[in-house]
């Protein structure tokens, strides 16, 4: 029985606080994916703590873990339009259903992405990047890969950004951070010691930490003060972090584009820099 399903089974039987509550979640599961236990409160006129203990009463450690089983719920639920096969590549796949499972897994990985970040969070987190002094992008792996693509957009557009694909290097920078520095920690697991190493040194050094990371509790997400939460569907896609880094380069495009959009001399960056390089691709035909 899924959680929503559970749910709407047991209203009759819930108190009045709690049958408010699972009400609004099951009537509006994507709106509530969005939203703090505040939040969700405040929408249905009850307290915080009332919004916590619903979920423990349903076997949920925390809120957020509710939130994962609603969102992975929603995951299961959806298709796209086209009908495409939404499982595990197996050994004897065709080339069309492999090419339909892996599209599948990555569009609804974003969207489920998407759908559980609230705008606040969202919001928060840009305008810490916006008024940092320096910004200091680490992550390990694949997270790593992420980092350096938005590394790349956040100079395009003049922020002095810090970042290195060591993680000796990483902890290194993050020695000399201040308050008015803030770091952007991408882990989908939340557990990688080498990140988890550089964001305690950065919060003991005064900075502000934003954690880009699954839903599930971990050590990353309790020390930031900003979480922004990644959805990816790895159990099906598994040779590799290929669901998680297209959820997080969904993220950090928005992170991106949101800069963009409030940053005034934003286009005047990204128009010099494509002065810059302009002669480069005269003689080579082309980027």
């Amino acid at each position: 029985m899924t959680v929503l399903r559970k749910i709407r089974a047991n209203l009759d039987r819930m108190s009045p606080a709690d049958r408010e509550i699972g009400e609004f979640i099951a009537d509006n599961p994507e709106k509530m994916l969005g939203m703090s236990s505040s939040a969700l409160a405040d929408a249905t006129g009850r307290s915080q703590s009332s919004v916590v203990k619903f979920a423990q009463r349903l076997g949920f450690a925390s809120y957020q873990d509710l939130k994962l089983a609603v969102s992975s719920v929603r995951a299961q639920d959806w298709r796209l339009p086209s009908g495409p096969i939404h499982g595990s590549i197996e050994q004897g796949d065709s080339f069309s259903t492999i090419f339909e499972k892996l599209l599948s897994s990555k569009i609804h990985a974003m969207r489920e992405t998407m759908a559980v970040n609230g705008s606040r969070e969202i919001s928060r987190a840009v305008a810490a990047l916006k008024g940092a002094r320096r910004i200091y992008l680490v992550g390990a792996g694949a997270s790593a890969l992420v980092a350096s693509d938005l590394c790349f957009k956040l100079l395009k557009i003049g922020h002095v950004v810090i970042h290195s694909g060591d993680a000796h290097i990483q902890l290194a920078n993050a020695a000399g951070m201040t308050a008015d520095d803030v770091m952007l920690a991408i882990s989908y697991s939340g557990s990688s010691l080498d990140t988890l190493s550089m964001v305690q040194l950065a919060k003991a050094r005064g900075s502000r930490v934003i954690a880009m990371t699954s839903m599930r509790d971990n050590p990353v997400a309790r020390v930031a003060d900003i979480l922004i939460h990644t959805v990816a569907d790895e159990d099906q896609v598994r040779s590799s972090s290929i669901t998680a880094r297209d959820a997080q380069l969904a993220l950090t495009d928005l992170l991106f584009l949101m800069l963009v959009q409030e940053q005034e001399d934003a286009h005047s960056f990204i128009h010099e820099s494509e002065a810059a390089v302009a002669p480069l691709k005269v003689g080579l035909g082309g980027s």
